[in-house]
């Protein structure tokens, strides 16, 4: 089972509570992605699902295309990253820089509707048959990034009200309470 390396103030259940909030996932585990094309050859590589396990991510950015201004940073608590069983989950407050304010109209038009990171891999192996690279072990992870054009083609990121999630949340709660109250009116009538 993967563990969270890092929860910040404002987890998945306690999003960040803002009008310019987006989220996303920065990599995905266990899917390879074709990462180039050489001569007729693909190549791809694929994140192992415990390649983040004692990483460091103590003070991760968030960036448009690696490079540039940084929109949101995990150590004044604008983003937050999380490590799930699908991947890197990312959430970002992007209120707080004209920077990040255009950012989030891109995002929330759908203009980019990807994502990237930045890492530095201490341990991965290759696979020659399937020409599979896989990182087995990141040291630190610098960046997340909102991209034009991703490494990785099932990395996401969308712009959401953070209501939505707590109105999802309080739907699925209903829901349980209904379950659970009609369960023990079948009971009772047993």
């Amino acid at each position: 089972m993967i563990q969270p390396l890092l929860i910040p103030q404002g987890t998945k259940e306690k999003r960040i509570d803002t009008d310019f909030y987006v989220e996303g996932y920065a990599t995905t585990f266990d899917k390879p992605y074709l990462l180039y094309e050489y001569d007729g050859q693909k190549y791809f590589e694929r994140i192992d699902r415990n390649a983040l396990v004692g990483a460091d991510m103590s003070d991760v950015i968030m960036q448009y295309d690696h490079s540039g201004k940084v929109l949101a940073r995990l150590s004044n608590k604008t983003l937050g990253v999380e490590v799930t069983e699908s991947g890197l989950f990312t959430f970002a407050d992007l209120s707080k820089s004209r920077a990040a304010q255009d950012m989030f109209e891109e995002i929330k038009n759908g203009l980019i509707t990807k994502m990237s990171w930045a890492f530095r891999v201490t341990e991965d192996s290759y696979d020659r048959d399937t020409r599979t690279r896989t990182i087995l072990k990141v040291a630190k992870v610098y960046d997340v990034s909102a991209v034009s054009i991703p490494a990785n083609g099932d990395t996401e990121i969308s712009a959401r009200s953070y209501f939505d999630g707590v109105i999802e949340r309080e739907q699925q709660e209903r829901l349980e309470r209904r379950k659970q109250i009609l369960k023990i009116k079948l009971m009772m009538e047993v």
